[in-house]
């Protein structure tokens, strides 16, 4: 058999070798294609937190202007005379990220005229207003152009926006199609692996305590990688689980800036509004019904500022308890969707991350029927064990198979990472035409901790 054992010497070297290069120019050309990729994610990330900036300095730049004209009171006019710097700061910091793209280049010369425009005509009712022409200001304030630029410069920016996400999208397919050509490359390394192995391990006896010893290696190898997938898998639950903690406690802290910022504005639009109106004394018609549609509008506003906080980070958790937000959350969202909902909800001891965590699962449970569902009718139903809660949500929809759950549903996703954090178990039943059920137990001990 010697005179077979050299050819296979001869071949399992070169194969080896072979096969090592194919996956370094494998990796190297999946690497630069990430890196490119990486880029064009970060660029397009840039531009699109740019665009954004733009139309947020506009905004201020208008309700500064509006202010001004409503009030005559020129500390309005600190918030215009800073966005208006900003957004020709903003419309430069563009056009140097689309100078090397001419077709967004193009899009961003029509956004940059409607803008123009837009400054163009808040400065001169402004200036109007210094002037002391009221009936000029007047009339442009009452016309339709602001509007219509603004919804111009929106659309602009949408589309803008629409491309950065367009470049995002391609530029993560490219990294996937480099995951993909590396799993490719390093099966192809295995397998040739394997082949030269088998050629080697054929040798003599010798090489085969060899083969042997280098098994043991590869075991001790394979149980280390299980230790640190244990370990990795670990550490990302702690890490969603952190970003899932800092999520709730930026949505506070965003409440609480709506609550007092936001609020504290529309309040003192709203009086200012009522003693412009005071003050008018007779006036026509027309006025006294654009007065009253303002303050309907400031009212909608405040309303709709109350909504958004609620949603955000339930104070009712905090001030009336769990069952009664609950109740609230149903009612709520009965009145929205015209979905029929009952409760059956006992009362229950608990701390406020732990309320928190059920409200949280009701909440993305009634989102996701009525965005899906199709449904007539929903219970929810909360019971209180010796050691443990019970919550659950059902419908009457059209459900879907629980079996083919896809990784693509986050929403499911991020209730059961929420549940099994609390140390709860959570479970889907649905089948198609059959409507839903979402269940979750919570042990008692570690929601309290």
């Amino acid at each position: 058999m010697r005179w077979f054992a050299v050819p296979k010497m001869a071949i399992s070297l070169p194969l080896a070798v072979l096969a090592a290069a194919i996956l370094i120019f494998i990796n190297e050309v999946g690497f630069r294609l990430s890196t490119q990729a990486t880029i064009n994610i970060e660029a397009a990330q840039e531009t699109r937190s740019v665009v954004n900036r733009l139309l947020q300095h506009m905004l201020d730049a208008e309700t500064g202007q509006r202010g001004y004209l409503l009030t005559g009171d020129p500390k309005y006019l600190e918030p215009y005379d800073v966005a208006t710097a900003e957004i020709n700061q903003t419309l430069e910091a563009l056009r140097r990220l689309y100078a090397a793209h001419p077709a967004d280049l193009a899009e961003f010369a029509v956004l940059s005229r409607d803008v123009s425009r837009k400054l163009a005509e808040m400065d001169l009712s402004v200036r109007m207003r210094r002037q002391g022409n009221e009936e000029a200001w007047k009339f442009v304030l009452t016309t339709d152009v602001g509007m219509e630029q603004m919804k111009a410069i929106r659309a602009q920016i949408g589309k803008l926006v629409q491309s950065s996400n367009t470049k995002m999208q391609v530029a993560q397919a490219q990294i996937a199609r480099s995951m993909q050509l590396a799993r490719l490359g390093i099966a192809v390394m295995a397998l040739a692996g394997l082949l030269a192995f088998y050629m080697y391990l054929r040798q003599t006896q010798a090489l085969l305590n060899s083969g042997k010893r280098e098994q043991e290696s590869l075991q001790r190898e394979r149980d280390q990688l299980d230790k640190e997938v244990r370990e990795r898998t670990a550490t990302l639950a702690e890490l969603a689980t952190h970003l899932q903690q800092v999520r709730e406690d930026e949505r506070g802290h965003l409440a609480r800036e709506l609550h007092d910022e936001l609020g504290a504005l529309l309040t003192a639009a709203k009086l200012d509004v009522a003693r412009i109106k005071s003050r008018l004394g007779i006036i026509s018609p027309e006025a006294t019904e654009r007065i009253q549609h303002l303050i309907e509008t400031l009212n909608s506003g405040i309303a709709l500022k109350r909504r958004i906080v609620e949603d955000l980070r339930p104070s009712s958790l905090s001030h009336l308890g769990l069952v009664a937000s609950l109740e609230i959350l149903a009612r709520e969202f009965e009145d929205r969707s015209g979905l029929g909902i009952s409760t059956d909800l006992e009362v229950v001891e608990l701390g406020g991350a732990a309320q928190l965590t059920v409200y949280r699962l009701v909440q993305e449970s009634l989102t996701n029927i009525g965005k899906y569902a199709e449904a007539q009718r929903a219970e929810i139903s909360l019971h209180n064990f010796d050691s443990y809660i019970a919550v659950e949500v059902k419908d009457d929809g059209k459900g879907f198979d629980s079996l083919k759950i896809g990784a693509s549903s986050h929403g499911l996703a991020g209730m059961r990472h929420r549940v099994e954090a609390a140390g709860g178990k959570l479970t889907v039943a649905s089948r198609p035409g059959e409507g839903t059920r979402i269940s979750a137990v919570l042990p008692k001990i570690a929601l309290a901790s």
